[in-house]
């Protein structure tokens, strides 16, 4: 679809109003539901330079290739053709109903349909703080693009890029021609279902496959087939389960047996699959153990060892906050406290604020995990403070393992703004994170389908969707990001 403008000729205020009106409410849910619209809305997308979408081009491939290499390292360790450690870490916390997900033959060589990291943008590069494989967020960035699109501004991916890369995902995990899918969201996403209502829509009208919006209720299961019931009382055979519900509150999801028996039995396909260990942010913390770098470059394919690379310079050094002690001559690898090796994490109580690059967060299978809950940035906290975030990540270890991380900091940008109460365009000192979305469309390639910009201001420590944020879709300039 080609963008051109609607009401061409608008001033920088008058199109930032245009896009204001022309974004569907209800997509993105914030703290202040006064606004229609309650995030700042830039006149245009976020820039970026075309060496810079040429490198995100380049990331997507690389975490393709991580991802099918974490789930054959965490097969092998289960059999036990790999260091043990690496299926200990990853089931550590779970129930053994999701540890046995995960181990299950039918699931065994399936890894998710849509990667979005977040890329927080620096001065010396991109850093992916962590990986998201059930990721909110796709009908909101692709009814923004939309909503440019009518301004006459084509963002990246195009102006039907989510959706149609939403379709040729289907596809190719289906393995069928004009597959029928159900996204299906439970109470717990609730907040996801408007924007997923837009997606089945889009989705819909490029025909390349069905959609439908579902509560889990509304799934049918027969012995030959699964079937989603529609608002009109008719029922349609399914081919595909799009999972819009968290693995860690999987028991309060009704019917989740009928549809995991489906899928178990090869009646319909599960995407992402159900398999929590693949949904770890621990897995940064294998990625740099030494003992395990041969392993990575293997697995990673034929350039293993150029992937392992540029995977290594945007993955922030990370370790689990495993409580168990070490011997009188073990040391953590890689952490180091005033130049010298810690082999004791409560050593780092004594760091100085200014000292605490870090940050403490759930690892994931937690409701604590996604959307910046349970995350503490350390040089944010009083002594006391730190001191209780790293002994509750220790303490938690069975349950729900903590990970310990490096802090970057994105750089300081400028970004456009409408200021509504002032009826006109503003502009303030931020710092972004960029979030593509990747639909793995065969074994070795992904589309991007978009890129969403989240703007905060300078002085906000975590960048995530707020009433101050600017949110938007990413376009290609020359003089761009």
């Amino acid at each position: 679809m080609a963008c051109t403008a609607q009401v061409p000729n608008l001033t920088a205020r008058e199109q930032a109003q245009f896009i204001h009106d022309a974004i569907p409410p209800g997509l993105f849910r914030t703290d202040d539901d006064s606004e229609r619209i309650p995030w700042r809305v830039s006149p245009e997308p976020f820039a970026l330079s075309p060496k810079t979408v040429a490198t995100i081009e380049q990331i997507g491939r690389d975490l393709l290739a991580f991802y099918r290499a974490l789930n054959s390292l965490y097969n092998r360790s289960a059999r036990g053709t790999a260091p043990a450690f690496i299926a200990e870490y990853l089931d550590q916390g779970k129930p053994e109903h999701i540890v046995r997900l995960a181990r299950q033959n039918r699931f065994k060589p399936d890894i998710p349909g849509v990667i979005r990291p977040d890329l927080l943008m620096t001065d010396t590069g991109f850093v992916a703080s962590e990986l998201d494989s059930v990721p909110g967020g796709m009908g909101f960035v692709g009814a923004m693009t939309e909503a440019y699109c009518k301004a006459g501004i084509e963002s990246i991916g195009g102006a039907d890029g989510i959706p149609r890369g939403f379709s040729a995902m289907i596809s190719y995990a289906s393995r069928k021609p004009n597959p029928t899918v159900a996204i299906v969201v439970s109470d717990e996403s609730g907040d996801y279902r408007t924007e997923l209502r837009w997606l089945a829509d889009s989705v819909n009208r490029l025909g390349e496959i069905k959609a439908f919006v579902c509560e889990p209720q509304d799934v049918i299961f027969t012995e030959q087939a699964l079937f989603v019931r529609l608002e009109d009382g008719h029922e349609e055979k399914l081919d595909a389960i799009y999972r819009n519900f968290e693995l860690f509150d999987l028991l309060n999801v009704p019917k989740q047996e009928l549809m995991l028996y489906a899928a178990r039995h090869n009646r319909v396909l599960m995407v992402p699959p159900p398999k929590a260990t693949l949904e770890e942010k621990l897995a940064f913390a294998l990625f740099h153990h030494p003992a395990l770098a041969s392993l990575w470059r293997t697995e990673l394919g034929k350039d293993g060892a150029a992937i392992y690379d540029r995977l290594l310079a945007i993955f922030p050094k990370t370790w689990v906050l495993d409580p168990r002690p070490l011997p009188p001559q073990g040391v953590i690898v890689g952490l180091e406290m005033r130049g010298l090796p810690v082999s004791d994490w409560r050593a780092l109580i004594d760091l100085g604020k200014g000292e605490r690059d870090y940050v403490v967060k759930p690892s994931g299978f937690s409701e604590l995990a996604w959307g910046s809950r349970g995350v503490k940035i350390a040089n944010d906290l009083t002594k006391e403070e730190w001191t209780a975030a790293l002994e509750e990540g220790l303490s938690s270890f069975d349950r729900t393992p903590y990970i310990l991380q490096r802090f970057h900091k994105s750089k300081r940008l400028r970004m456009p703004y409408l200021d509504r109460k002032a009826d006109e365009i503003k502009i303030f000192d931020g710092r972004a994170r960029l979030c593509p979305y990747y639909f793995v469309t065969s074994e070795t390639t992904v589309q991007l389908g978009g890129i969403l910009a989240t703007v905060a201001p300078a002085d906000k420590r975590l960048i995530h969707g707020m009433v101050d944020a600017v949110m938007a879709p990413s376009f290609v300039k020359e003089n761009g990001y």
